[in-house]
């Protein structure tokens, strides 16, 4: 019986998401799931609906529920972290407070001055759970979902023994959204996408072995698809290359889109693909969240059929691969770049390709990224490394200087503006950050 423990086991959708996967794989029919989460609600509500996955797919399968981190790591072979430290009541001031600045952001978790806040906010607990995990179940391959995906899997990979990558939808989602606009079936498309977290390209993109962004340019010429990612599609015309996460969180990423109203209003506000891209409307959907999560899953729970058949998320591929049947498998992990990418800063969290087998979790060497893209990708890598180091160190000068030279902050404010809205983010923040205490 193979063990696979949830941290933040909360978190409905990726835990619900992710048994169904891994349950379906032979080797893990009979696995223990070990959920764990600090809230007794949410981990109650988990662990029934857990318990109707394993019902619906008559499973051996053994579920467990623990609020004690130890138990549910002792022993483990694979680990899932999917953890939000803070609410929307904490999260909202890394928006709100750039804003009132005049630095307008839409989402906010990743890098940037609110992303930066996050992973402060952050890495403390991620840290405690990685030290649990190379104590408790040293040899688990541990799969990292939470945001911010770069710095936090950078220091986890720093200070920790164990095998951790860090997993994002974003490069199999576009892959097929490219795919769709040019009618391609996605078994006859391959690709090689590198970078960094969420600015990630495609180097190359084929279908039949044969180069398509000459189809994806001509599709572009429909205004409907144009219109769907109108920031993504804008930076394709500039840098020549397709970037993989939405045109919502990019927009946030350089300095071209959003450092002006009438910039926003142009590329912004409708033609982000999954959401308006403003602030407003994802704090509303997540307020909204905090109020039905308990309606949504009992709606769930009620439902005398679910679907349990396997999707698309690479974690349970993985556990397989490494721990379940051997199968060989592919996947664009977060990973330290020794050696991978040659012109993105040594040891700073890259994103490539990624092969799990039985050996283990190995990345795949890319090379160089073409120079304009480790231009703009150099300097959000080359920020989260020194966010990482101010956490580290307790240096709010560092953290200061990482937030500086962010692209849409500098196209913004001047030096003097940026220090006061950090130091407000600072005290707005400051009963998270322990680690700043003198």
């Amino acid at each position: 019986m193979k063990k696979i423990a949830f941290i933040g086991a909360g978190s409905f959708g990726f835990t619900r998401t992710l048994v169904k996967d891994i349950l379906s794989f032979p080797a893990f029919a009979d696995a223990e799931i070990a959920l764990m989460d600090i809230n007794p609600e949410r981990l109650s509500y988990i662990e029934r609906a857990c318990r109707k996955i394993v019902e619906r797919g008559n499973y051996p399968a053994k579920i467990t529920a623990t609020m004690n981190r130890a138990e549910a790591l002792e022993g483990a072979d694979g680990v899932l972290i999917t953890i939000l430290s803070g609410g929307v009541q904490v999260w909202r001031h890394d928006i709100e407070i750039p804003k009132k600045y005049g630095v307008d952001i839409n989402v906010g978790d990743t890098r940037g001055p609110a992303g930066i806040f996050r992973y402060l906010r952050t890495v403390n607990d991620m840290l405690d759970i990685g030290h649990d995990i190379d104590r408790y179940c040293p040899n688990a391959i541990v799969l990292n979902y939470t945001n911010p995906m770069a710095m936090l899997c950078r220091t986890l990979q720093g200070e920790c023994r164990a095998s951790i990558t860090g997993l994002c939808h974003s490069v199999q989602g576009t892959a097929e959204m490219l795919a769709r606009w040019i009618g391609a079936d996605m078994k006859d498309v391959t690709y090689l996408c590198a970078g960094i977290n969420h600015q990630a390209f495609y180097l190359d993109y084929k279908v039949c072995g044969e180069d398509a962004y000459p189809r994806i340019r001509r599709a572009l010429e429909n205004p409907d698809i144009y219109n769907e990612e109108q920031v993504r599609n804008e930076m394709f015309y500039a840098l020549g290359y397709y970037v993989t996460e939405s045109s919502g969180h990019n927009s946030e990423y350089n300095a071209w889109f959003r450092k002006r109203p009438d910039l926003i209003e142009k590329y912004c506000t409708n033609g982000t693909g999954w959401n308006p891209g403003h602030y407003a409307y994802i704090l509303g959907e997540y307020l909204k969240r905090e109020d039905n999560w308990k309606h949504d899953i009992e709606e769930w729970l009620a439902q005398e059929d679910i679907d349990i058949s396997r999707g698309h998320e690479y974690a349970a591929w993985i556990f397989n691969a490494v721990f379940g049947d051997n199968t060989m498998y592919e996947f664009n992990g977060n990973v330290r770049n020794f050696g991978l990418i040659d012109n993105l800063p040594e040891g700073a969290c890259v994103e490539v390709p990624v092969v799990a087998s039985k050996a283990g979790l190995r990345a795949v060497h890319v090379g160089a990224l073409p120079p304009q893209l480790a231009l703009l990708t150099n300097i959000s890598s080359r920020c989260e490394e020194l966010a990482i180091e101010g956490s580290l160190e307790g240096d709010r000068e560092k953290i200061y200087h990482a937030i500086l030279f962010d692209p849409l902050t500098s196209a913004v404010l001047s030096p003097r503006e940026i220090r006061s809205m950090v130091d407000e983010m600072f005290a707005a923040n400051e009963a998270w950050l322990p680690q700043f205490r003198k």
